[in-house]
C-alpha cells in the first residue's frame, strides 16, 4: 500500500476537524493536515502524534527537514 491509508479524500476534512480541534493553530493545522491527508489518504489518531500509524503522513518533511504534517 506504500504507506497509504484508507480514507477516502473526501473524509480528509472530518478527520483533519478532528486532528486540528485541541491546536491554537487551527488554521494552519487544517491547512496542513488537509494537502497530507489528500496525498497520504490518512490521518494519525488522536490530536498529536501516532504519526507511526501513517508513514506517508508521518514521513513528508519541509524543505528544511522538518515535519510537513501536524
Amino acid at each position: 500500500m506504500n504507506g497509504q491509508g484508507n480514507l477516502r479524500a473526501s473524509q480528509c476534512p472530518n478527520a483533519c476537524t478532528r486532528r486540528c480541534s485541541q491546536t491554537q493553530y487551527r488554521k494552519p493545522c487544517m491547512f496542513y493536515c488537509q494537502k497530507c491527508c489528500n496525498k497520504c489518504l490518512c490521518v494519525p489518531p488522536g490530536y498529536y502524534g501516532n504519526k507511526q500509524v501513517c508513514p506517508c503522513y508521518n514521513n513528508w518533511k519541509t524543505k528544511r527537514g522538518g515535519p510537513k504534517c501536524p
